[in-house]
Order: structure tokens, then sequence, then C-alpha cells
């Protein structure tokens, strides 16, 4: 086919595709806005038209579906804590919502947990006012599971 052809059949089907375009539906989304349940002295907006108080809005997703699925408690229920509960900060289902919001939100290493324990989203989503939990302290309660734990996961 020359190019004269080519530019003759392109010429053709330009009315056609055209009108194609105009027909296709078009998404408005016109919310500036919408919250999330509160979390302790917290309220949560999502709100498009301000300032970026965190990337990892996500989290908070995430928080509204473990809520509903009851995931996160199943789990946690379902690891021994043996830890002296008088010298502990942070409790068992606390710091496993952080380590999966935080892997969810593709931060991996336990060294992003030194600033994101300050994150308001990470926090809010792990339904905490306060700094979360170390990266130490994430990774010798992680280090603790075995073989036994991920078999009382699964059972639950």
């Amino acid at each position: 086919m020359t190019v004269h052809k080519r530019f003759e059949v392109l010429e053709a089907l330009a009315p056609i595709w055209h009108n194609k375009r105009k027909e296709l539906p078009v998404t408005k989304c016109t919310q500036e806005s919408f919250d999330f349940p509160d979390v302790k002295r917290r309220s949560v907006e999502v709100n498009f038209q301000r300032g970026d108080i965190t990337s990892d809005g996500s989290v908070l997703l995430l928080r509204q579906v473990g809520k509903r699925l009851g995931l996160s408690e199943a789990v946690s229920k379902a690891l021994q804590d043996l830890r002296r509960r008088a010298s502990c900060k942070h409790d068992g289902l606390s710091l496993l919502r952080q380590r999966v919001y935080a892997l969810a939100a593709g931060y991996e290493d336990f060294n992003d947990h030194q600033q994101l324990r300050n994150d308001l989203a990470i926090q809010t989503a792990v339904e905490r006012t306060d700094v979360l939990a170390s990266s130490s302290t994430l990774c010798r309660w992680e280090n603790r599971s075995d073989r036994q734990a991920a078999w009382d996961i699964q059972a639950h």
C-alpha cells in the first residue's frame, strides 16, 4: 500500500473515529472530599483540594477492609504474645497492623519504620494517635515467630 493510499484510508476513517470518541462516556468526579470513621480523638477526612499530608492514604482504605473482615484481629489472636505487658508500649495487634499496612504501602524494610512511625496515615490506620513502634521493636516482634505461629494463623 502506498503512502497516498494509506492517507486516503485514514481520511476515510477519521469521521468514524471522531464520532466514536464523542460517544464515549467521560467520568466526572466531582466529590472533593469524604470522611472515614474517627480514630480516638482524630477525625479523618480525605480532601483533594488541600496540601499533601501523606502519600500513603491507601492504608486508610486497608484499615476499613480489615475492620470489616476482622483479619488483623484473627491473626493477632492466633499469635501468642509472651512479652511482659507491663513493659510494653505497643500491643501485638498494633504491631501486626503497623507491619502489614507498611508492607502493603511498599515499605518492606524495617528501616522505613523510623520515619513511618510518625506518619499520621499509618498511625490512624493502626488506630493510635501517638508514635508507633520503632524498627527494632518490630524486628524483635517479627523474629520471634516460628513455624508453629504460621500453623496457628492458618488454623484460624
